[in-house]
């Protein structure tokens, strides 16, 4: 009998072992599957802990797989032990299946074999989009399996991949979170691509290197170096994600600039080297499945010198950015400087289609074909801000103060109420979309008037000093035209609309007397009326003129609510 009951067990936990994609290679596991799978892990074996962590918008808390062969299991024993900590993110797409299982699948091979680096601590959050996985379908018209899969939106329906700055949902509340505890070296987030046909079975995507500080750019050029170097021996000739490109992909490709809004650009404001795989989509599942555990295989074994590397760049770019005084903005690809790299692809054309009659594309995969194309890869910054000495958030901001605790930045508030003379912003000029992005009507374009004033602070508002490890995430949300900023995301949007206004048969003898008051107002006013044809015609628009300039008129209209102190 305790024979049997051992082989019973054996034969169950080898049975448990296996995931649903190596049981049938067209399929990808079900939620349940997939924790079940990582509690087994935890269950069996010593050198790993699977935690609980925050709570996401599907009414699930995150989990979390740490792997150390040394049973270093917290960040505080992780950082005070110099380990060089990994962290991989999985199913922020759950339509996009195959990191799920790959990750899964190498977490039992590394578990089995002991074949972590003992300076490293392995985290991987199995699943993100927990609701998004519940949901599960055959949404992804133009994907070549599995047979079902999760979808694309949360269970509040955002896409999580553009949450990162903006974080409205739990799931991204969470992350941060995890984020900022563990601090990571490196950062992967799992993928499946759209677009183009070509024969590469992976592309990728690095964070771009023009955004680094200058510290991590000649390390994270070199581990990507490396990364290519080692799939292409594996049998994946990866490619940079096809992105960009005018006509064909042979044409040339451009890289992908990931903003902060998504994982990698959220990542990168924390001096973090950051990838994101996306496997081509119309490849069947197994080869996709195969490639992104090849790549996390990669990924995850740097060599000896490349771990001790990896934490030092990141201390020296912590470093330099405490000291750094110009922060870019914005970003444009430089057109004149580009790469020469080998893609492989599939001839193209026009045909007429049998369904609308007129002409469409495709690919003939018959017709391979191997070129080398041009991959536009630098940037140039170009909008660039001088941080201040400190910001002022006023306290009634509670949403930008809690995000802006939560990733570790440093503030202190107000022990007075008192006035401080500041740099105010105005927000002159800026687009708005016209349909909803991710539940917001973002900004963009934003112009701003910079003035000076003397502005009443009360006690408990917070001031946030410049010169520490946060300072990149600290400018990019705060500095309104950054591309991701809290303004673009509608975080402050109260202050654009003007609150009191006036009666114009009411007005018009307070504004006559203005004119009489103020000769100077005057002259401007009889300026404008003779070269502008239209503000002439328009009663309601030279009174509106001198309203703005009369002390009746709002100076928090338009003003941007965070103050800087020179």
């Amino acid at each position: 009998m305790k024979k049997f009951l051992l082989l019973l067990f054996i034969s169950h936990f080898t049975f448990a072992q296996k995931t649903a994609f190596e049981l049938d290679s067209n399929t990808t596991c079900t939620y349940p599957e997939l924790i079940a799978f990582y509690q087994t892990l935890a269950n069996n074996y010593s050198s790993c802990k699977l935690y609980t962590e925050g709570p996401t918008d599907s009414g699930k808390n995150l989990h979390l797989l740490v792997i150390s062969e040394d049973g270093t299991f917290t960040p505080q024993a992780a950082h005070q032990k110099g380990k060089t900590v990994i962290l991989v993110n999985n199913g922020i797409h759950p339509g996009e299946p195959e990191g799920m299982d790959a990750a899964a699948m190498l977490a039992r091979d590394i578990l089995k074999k002991k074949s972590l680096p003992i300076d490293i601590v392995l985290c991987i959050i199995p699943v993100y989009n927990i609701g998004g996985m519940l949901n599960r379908g055959v949404s992804r018209v133009n994907q070549n399996g599995p047979k079902e899969y999760g979808f694309r939106g949360n269970a509040l329906n955002y896409d999580l991949n553009r949450d990162f700055l903006k974080t409205d949902s739990k799931n991204s509340h969470s992350f941060q979170s995890i984020f900022q505890k563990w601090k990571p070296d490196l950062f992967m987030d799992t993928h499946t691509s759209n677009g183009a046909d070509y024969q590469h079975i992976m592309t990728l995507i690095d964070t771009q290197n023009d955004k680094l500080q200058p510290a991590l750019q000649s390390f994270g050029k070199a581990y990507t170096e490396s990364l290519y170097k080692r799939m292409k021996e594996s049998g994946y000739d990866m490619v940079p994600y096809v992105n960009g490109f005018k006509g064909a992909p042979e044409d040339g490709i451009v890289s992908f600039l990931e903003t902060p809004r998504y994982s990698t650009g959220y990542a990168a404001l924390h001096h973090v080297v950051g990838y994101m795989p996306e496997t081509h989509m119309w490849k069947p599942y197994p080869q996709r499945v195969r490639s992104t555990y090849a790549l996390l295989q990669h990924f995850i074994n740097p060599s000896p010198e490349q771990i001790k590397q990896a934490k030092a760049a990141r201390k020296a770019a912590i470093e330099e950015v405490k000291q750094q005084k110009f922060f870019p903005l914005t970003w444009k690809v430089d057109t004149t400087r580009y790469e020469k790299i080998e893609f492989l692809g599939f001839v193209s054309g026009q045909k007429k289609s049998e369904v609308t009659g007129l002409n469409r594309l495709y690919y003939d995969r018959e017709k391979p074909f191997t070129k080398t194309i041009p991959y536009y890869n630098s940037f140039v910054a170009d909008i660039t801000v001088e941080k201040p000495k400190a910001y002022l958030i006023p306290q009634g901001y509670t949403k930008a103060i809690e995000l802006l605790n939560l990733n570790g930045v440093k503030m202190k508030p107000l022990d007075k109420d008192q006035k401080l003379l500041v740099e105010v912003y105005y927000i002159d000029q800026f687009r708005t979309s016209p349909t909803p992005y991710e539940g917001h009507y973002i900004h963009s374009d934003v112009k701003l008037k910079v003035t000076t004033q003397e502005i009443a602070f009360s006690k408990g508002d917070w001031i946030i000093e410049t010169g520490q490890e946060a300072d990149r995430y600290l400018v990019e949300a705060l500095e309104p035209q950054s591309s991701d900023s809290f303004f673009n995301w509608n975080f402050f949007d109260a202050v654009l609309g003007q609150k009191e206004h006036y009666s114009a048969y009411i007005f018009e003898e307070e504004a006559y007397k203005l004119l009489q008051d103020n000769p100077d107002w005057k002259k401007e006013f009889e300026e404008l009326r003779a070269k502008d044809e239209k503000f002439r015609n328009s009663s309601r628009a030279q009174l509106d003129w001198i309203y703005k300039k009369s002390p009746y008129y709002e100076r928090t209209h338009m003003r941007y609510p965070v103050f800087r102190l020179r």
